[in-house]
C-alpha cells in the first residue's frame, strides 16, 4: 500500500464519521419505505465499508468468475427492441458486465468509502433513487433528479441536458471525478482507490480474467468500462405493455389501462411526440439507426422573469450552448418503470404521477409567490407540443393505469443487477 498504517486508520476514522453525517443526513430525505430500499441496495454495511481498506474476502474461483465469457456477449432481448449500439473501444463480454457489477455496488469506488453507484442507483426504483436530488458520498446535495438506468444503453445523451455527454463511458466520468458537486469524489485519489482494488486477490483475478490482454488490468479505464458493460446489461421490457403490445396477451392490459394507451398516443395529448418509440422517449441511440436523435425540450415548469428563465444551475441546454432559445430544454426521459421512480422532473419538484398528469393538462406550471414565481404555461421558449387538455376522471384513471402498465417488476427484482454483497437467503 502507498500509506502508512497510521494514515489508513486515521482516514478509517474519517470515513466512519462521514458515515455517521451521511446517514443521519440522509434519513431526513427519504421515506421510511424508501430508506428500507436503500439499505437493501447500497453496500453501506459495517462490513463492508471496512472493505475499503481490507478485502472482500470473496473467492473468484469459487464464484465461478473464471468461467465468465470473456470474448462474446449474447443479448437477450425482449420482443420489438433493435440491437444496442456498443462501440469498439469498449465490447461487451460477460466477464466485464459481471465485474461492472460488483464495481456498482462498492463503497470502495467512492473517495471517501462510504458510497457506491447504487447510492443513487437503486434497484428497487429502477436504479432511481426515490428522492427529489440526490446526495454525494461528502453530503453534498445535487440540483437535479437521479435519472433511472433502466435501458440506459439506447439514450441518445445520458444526462439531462448536456449534449456531448451520449456515451455511458463519458458519463460515468461525471459521478466519479465530477467536483461541482462532488458524487463518488475520486478526484486526487485515484492511486488510492486503484490500490483498494489491486490489493484484493478476489479484484485482481477478476480484472485479470475480464481484461486478460492488459498487462496491469486494475485500471480507471477499465473501472468505467466494466461500469459502462454493467449499465448496458439493463434491458427492461418485460411490462404488462410489453405482454399485451408484443406477447400477443390481449387480457395483459386492463381496460382501463388501453384507455390511457389511446390517449397517450393521440393528438389530443401529444404524449408521444416527446415519449415515442418502444422505449418512451425520442433520445434513442441503437445499431439500425444512421444518426442518433438527441431532443431536448421546454415544458414550462418555470417562467421566472416573464421571459422564459429557469433558476440556475437548472438552466437546461442553455448551460451547455448559451443560446436563448434553448433555456429550460431538457431531455425527455423513458417512461418505463416510471411509476417507479417517483420524484418527477429535472429538478424532482412533482411527487407523484398525479402531479405531473395536472402539470400537462394546464400546459405548464403556475407559481404563485416566492423566487420562482412565474407562468410557465406562458414561457416563450416553450414546446409546441405542450398545448395542453382536459381530462375526465374515467381518463384521467386510464392514463394513470397505463403508466403502471409500463412498471416491469422482473426488472426490479432481477438477480444479474441486483447487489452481490447482499446476505444470501
Amino acid at each position: 500500500m502507498q500509506y502508512p498504517v497510521l494514515k489508513h486508520i486515521s482516514w478509517l476514522f474519517i470515513s466512519a464519521v462521514m458515515l455517521i453525517l451521511l446517514t443521519a443526513f440522509g434519513s431526513q430525505l427519504v421515506s421510511a419505505t424508501q430508506d428500507d430500499a436503500l439499505t437493501d441496495s447500497n453496500v453501506v454495511t459495517e462490513e463492508t465499508n471496512l472493505n475499503f481498506v481490507a478485502t472482500t474476502n470473496l473467492d473468484a474461483d469459487a464464484l465461478g468468475i473464471f468461467e465468465l465469457n470473456n470474448q462474446d456477449y449474447i443479448w437477450d432481448l425482449p420482443a420489438g427492441f433493435p440491437p444496442p449500439k456498443v462501440f469498439d473501444y469498449n465490447p461487451m463480454t460477460e466477464a466485464k458486465v459481471e465485474l461492472g457489477r460488483y464495481l456498482f455496488y462498492d463503497t470502495r469506488l467512492s473517495g471517501n468509502g462510504t458510497m457506491s453507484c447504487s447510492g443513487c442507483h437503486i434497484q428497487a426504483f429502477a436504479f432511481a433513487d426515490g428522492r427529489s436530488v440526490p446526495v454525494g458520498s461528502t453530503g453534498e446535495i445535487h440540483s437535479r433528479n437521479s435519472m433511472h438506468l433502466a435501458n440506459a444503453v439506447y439514450n441518445g445523451t445520458q444526462t439531462w441536458s448536456n449534449p456531448t455527454l451520449v456515451t455511458l463511458e463519458k458519463q460515468i466520468l461525471v459521478p466519479m471525478f465530477g467536483e461541482f458537486p462532488v458524487e463518488l469524489g475520486m478526484a486526487g485519489l485515484e492511486d488510492d482507490i486503484l490500490d483498494r482494488f489491486a490489493s484484493d486477490p478476489f479484484y485482481a483475478d477478476f480484472f485479470a480474467h475480464a481484461y486478460p490482454d492488459d498487462e496491469t488490468p486494475v485500471g480507471i479505464d477499465n473501472i468505467v468500462n466494466s461500469l459502462a458493460s454493467f449499465v448496458r446489461s439493463m434491458i427492461s421490457g418485460n411490462s404488462t405493455y410489453d405482454q399485451f403490445v408484443y406477447g400477443g396477451d390481449r387480457e395483459a392490459m386492463s381496460a382501463s389501462a388501453r384507455l390511457g394507451m389511446n390517449l397517450f398516443l393521440s393528438e389530443r395529448l401529444e404524449c408521444h411526440h416527446c415519449h415515442g418509440s418502444f422505449n418512451f422517449t425520442q433520445s434513442l441511440n441503437h445499431a439500425n439507426l444512421a444518426f442518433a436523435e438527441r431532443p431536448f425540450h421546454n415544458t414550462g415548469l418555470y417562467n421566472i422573469d416573464g421571459e422564459g428563465g429557469y433558476p440556475h444551475p437548472n438552466t437546461g441546454l442553455f448551460e451547455h450552448t448559451g443560446e436563448p432559445s434553448d433555456m429550460g430544454k431538457f431531455r425527455a426521459p423513458s417512461l418505463r418503470n416510471v411509476a417507479l421512480t417517483a420524484p418527477y422532473l429535472h429538478d424532482g419538484s412533482a411527487r407523484t404521477l398525479e402531479e405531473v398528469i395536472s402539470f400537462y393538462e394546464n400546459a405548464g406550471r403556475v407559481i404563485e409567490d416566492g423566487e420562482h414565481a412565474g407562468d410557465g404555461s406562458l414561457n416563450r421558449h416553450k414546446d409546441g407540443f405542450v398545448q395542453g387538455f382536459s381530462l375526465n376522471d374515467e381518463e384521467r384513471q386510464g392514463l394513470l393505469d397505463f403508466l403502471h402498465a409500463l412498471t416491469d417488476e422482473s426488472f426490479v427484482t432481477d438477480e444479474r443487477y441486483s447487489n452481490p454483497f447482499a446476505p444470501q437467503d
